[in-house]
């Protein structure tokens, strides 16, 4: 018996897409829980332990992994990144919807463990966007935005295998997207049925991304 409508959304974006900015604008009201990963990569200025991640070192991860305490995990821009499992499974029974921003071979780990969940991905306009935004946030060195920008294209691809795909062309627009794509999981009414990766205008969308990388 379904106790509740509460929902798992899996969100994934390229690093620098905005989609935290998205999420914050969204969720202003505080009305879901944002699942906090886990990490083993440093904090970046103004990141404070516990909001953005779990900061932890590669053996308190490692021991998370054989305890089986995550509900997915992966190696990514070579450090850990991790979903703890009980605090999600605990706000769904509650009856509360949980939004999990992650990369995505965690979300794919995760859609093969619960089918159910909401998986959607946010473009950026372009790859040469991309690259952009992440010189001016001035939060890594050059050599790691390269890394970020060459892994973004192989991301974009993936996208395909999402339910639902959206743009963060505009802050505004993308908010109004993501919360068009929100309720419509909510309430099943078929409004985000534009949104969704079986619509050939999406899949044409993301083509076009790749091809301006």
């Amino acid at each position: 018996m379904k106790l509740s409508n509460a929902k798992l959304f899996v969100i994934s974006a390229p690093s620098g897409c905005g989609k935290g900015t998205i999420l914050g604008e969204a969720f202003k009201s505080g009305n879901v829980f944002y699942s906090v990963s886990c990490t083993t990569r440093q904090p970046r200025p103004g990141e404070v332990n516990g909001r953005e991640y779990n900061f932890i070192t590669n053996e308190e991860f490692e021991k998370m992994i054989s305890e089986d305490s995550f509900l997915e995990y992966a190696g990514y821009a070579d450090h850990y990144y991790g979903t703890p499992k009980a605090p999600v499974l605990e706000k769904l029974e509650k009856g509360i919807d949980v939004i999990l921003e992650i990369e995505t071979k965690g979300a794919f780990q995760v859609k093969k463990a619960m089918p159910e969940a909401v998986a959607l991905f946010i473009l950026p306009p372009s790859v040469r966007e991309l690259n952009r935004r992440l010189h001016k946030r001035a939060t890594e060195e050059e050599d790691v935005i390269a890394k970020r920008c060459g892994q973004a294209a192989g991301e974009i691809e993936k996208s395909f295998e999402y339910d639902y795909v959206i743009m963060n062309d505009g802050l505004e627009e993308a908010v109004e997207d993501f919360l068009t794509v929100y309720n419509s999981a909510k309430s099943e009414d078929g409004k985000a049925d534009k949104f969704k990766t079986e619509n050939e205008n999406i899949k044409n969308l993301i083509r076009e991304v790749l091809n301006n990388a």
